[in-house]
């Protein structure tokens, strides 16, 4: 009779290389989220999860350190190489990359999502006197 094999609970992420960072800079604080190929979260930090409260929170300091800190957790991991992926006009959009950078991440590709409106809202109703 075959025996089954018992699998831990914790799933053993330590085979991961590659991933995506997505980073969602608004002007009020800075996302930064880390998955593997398939988008399954790896780890992510905010500019508020990092210490950073009221206005220091919308700097590209605390942006900064919000990418360094989910840099190391990724590292932790096992992920070295990693496609960097930018949504926002926030301050904290291009200091990500420094922060990732510093972490030890080497980013191999830059895009740009960011949701810009072909036509744009519906305008008012024209004025009738």
């Amino acid at each position: 009779m075959i025996k089954e094999l018992k699998k831990d609970s914790k799933k053993d992420n330590n085979n991961i290389f590659y991933g995506h960072v997505h980073v969602k800079a608004s002007f009020t604080n800075t996302i930064v989220t880390i998955t593997d190929c398939m988008g399954n979260t790896i780890s992510w930090a905010s500019s508020g999860s990092s210490g950073f409260k009221g206005a220091r929170r919308s700097t590209s300091y605390a942006a900064q350190a919000a990418a360094e800190n989910a840099g190391k957790k990724a590292i932790e991991h096992g992920i070295r190489s990693v496609k960097l992926i930018t949504r926002g006009l926030g301050p904290g959009r291009l200091s990500c990359t420094k922060g990732l950078l510093s972490a030890g991440l080497k980013i191999s590709l830059v895009g740009d999502l960011t949701p810009i409106p072909h036509n744009g809202c519906r305008a008012k109703k024209k004025r009738r006197v």
